[in-house]
């Protein structure tokens, strides 16, 4: 679940803080990095390799969210003819790293960064993530750029992928482009954006793609308290990851004709946990037709509702096992995400990911007819590997920071009743669960001694709340 602060002042935040640093220490991971990386981070951030292809006349913004300066992605839209063309620059960390030095070695070794309560540890430093190599506006940046031409339906009918210099225009967030979207000229890039990712959301409909509705649970620190809400995703934010999954079906493409790659895959959901979804969408009284298949379902969940939260829970068990898989001169026997119903690349996000680097070189390879550099064919094998222990990582560190904001929060309300809705039961014994507090926005574990009531509301009792250990437990009476 992601989380953001909105606002950091006083002991509260001192207090925050404080604890993340414990959080770091005890996983072994910090956001400094050691002295020989640091400088050699300056050393490339002074000397990048531009590419002779000038894109700089494309009127690329970025959309982030509000703060963020590692800007992976930019973007330009507009119509051809009945169709669409979208222009997406993404940032080329190679134009900076050389393989082997000491930023990359430190790259490998952190996989991906980690976030959580506005804490980073990056994959690189700052000074090239959020400075040279970020796509910040009025800058000319090295960076991939994709074309993606689309029919009036919204269909692929043409994608490349090639390195040139550019320069973003603007740097804007999702709150603000959501605000502003009704004054946004026809045919500007923030209009299309609306028009092509609602074009896309259709086609994912239509593949039988699908994507959980998860909340985002933001944090607000004030007058030395913490305060824990639930945020649903703006439409902006769908929109523009629709822009990303493009470019990453369009880059598993182009690895499966070439028959060189790394795919992000997850096999399809094994039948026995659907029938078990079933179940237990009758147990929460939500009308699941048998001709209806579970992407289409889970679509029509509202989390609003304390049922429909429920289901949306169980349904992340649909989502498990999901990998790499990188080849050479063969396809995988299973190249697709089944949560997507299509193959894709993780692609749009190199200056977070390290993954995305060598996808990016092996599309653009491959667009322009060119070997695959050494480098990448050599680190392929070991990629997997090393992204799933990445994201391991990256899930505990993320789960740590969560309960020690909720811990931190609840802390003086031991005693105290909330109201909430069961999302799920232990498999072993029902009396023990997890419980959704939605003042504050709170997930925990719940216990009882009676069977807890899946996917209804109930009153529960806070029993325990500690910041030292990072625990919060409710009871049922």
């Amino acid at each position: 679940m992601a989380q953001r602060v909105l606002q950091a002042r006083d002991a509260a935040y001192d207090r925050l803080r404080a604890g993340i640093e414990a959080i770091q220490q005890e996983q072994h991971v910090q956001p400094d990095f050691p002295a020989p990386v640091q400088a050699t981070a300056e050393q490339d951030a002074r000397t990048p390799r531009l590419p002779d292809l000038d894109l700089t006349h494309l009127e690329l913004v970025t959309v982030d969210p509000a703060g963020a300066m590692d800007l992976d992605q930019a973007m330009h839209l507009e119509t051809d003819g009945d169709g669409y063309v979208v222009h997406y620059a993404i940032a080329d960390v190679h134009a900076f790293v050389a393989p082997g030095d000491a930023v990359d070695v430190e790259a490998h070794a952190r996989g991906e960064s980690l976030y959580g309560a506005n804490s980073k540890i990056p994959l690189h430093p700052p000074v090239l993530s959020e400075g040279a190599a970020s796509l910040l506006p009025d800058q000319v940046r090295p960076a991939f750029v994709w074309t993606i031409s689309l029919d009036a339906d919204g269909d692929v009918t043409e994608a490349k992928v090639e390195r040139a210099r550019v320069r973003s225009r603007q740097k804007l967030d999702y709150v603000g482009v959501q605000r502003e979207l009704g004054q946004a000229a026809p045919g500007s890039t923030l209009a299309l954006l609306e028009v092509v990712g609602k074009l896309r959301i259709a086609k994912e409909a239509e593949r039988g793609g699908v994507s959980l509705p998860m909340p985002a649970q933001e944090i607000d620190v004030e007058d030395d308290r913490l305060r824990l809400e639930y945020r649903a995703m703006l439409p902006v934010e769908n929109w523009n990851a629709q822009l990303s999954l493009l470019t990453g079906f369009a880059a598993a493409r182009l690895m499966i004709d070439g028959k060189v790659g790394v795919l992000r895959t997850l096999p399809p959901a094994p039948e026995h946990e659907v029938r078990a979804l079933r179940r237990t969408a009758r147990a929460l009284g939500i009308d699941w037709p048998n001709s209806m298949g579970h992407p289409e379902f889970i679509r029509s969940l509202d989390p609003s509702r304390p049922a429909d939260a429920a289901m949306v829970v169980a349904c992340t068990r649909l989502l498990r096992g999901a990998g790499y898989a990188s080849f050479h001169g063969h396809v995988p026997d299973q190249p697709e995400h089944a949560a997507l119903a299509s193959p894709y690349a993780h692609v749009t996000a190199p200056l977070r990911r390290l993954v995305d680097r060598y996808g990016l070189e092996i599309c653009a390879a491959l667009c322009a007819g060119a070997e695959i550099p050494a480098w990448v064919l050599d680190g392929m094998d070991a990629l997997p590997d090393l992204m799933r222990d990445s994201g391991r990582r990256s899930h505990a560190y993320e789960n740590a920071v969560v309960n020690l904001v909720e811990a931190l929060t609840l802390e003086k309300r031991v005693g105290e009743s909330f109201e909430g809705v069961i999302l799920e039961v232990e498999d072993d014994d029902e009396r023990g669960g997890t419980v959704m507090v939605r003042e504050p926005a709170v997930e925990a574990p719940v216990v009882s001694t009676q069977p807890l009531p899946v996917g209804e509301d109930v009153t529960v009792t806070l029993t325990e709340a500690d910041p030292a250990t990072r625990k919060v437990r409710f009871t049922k009476r």
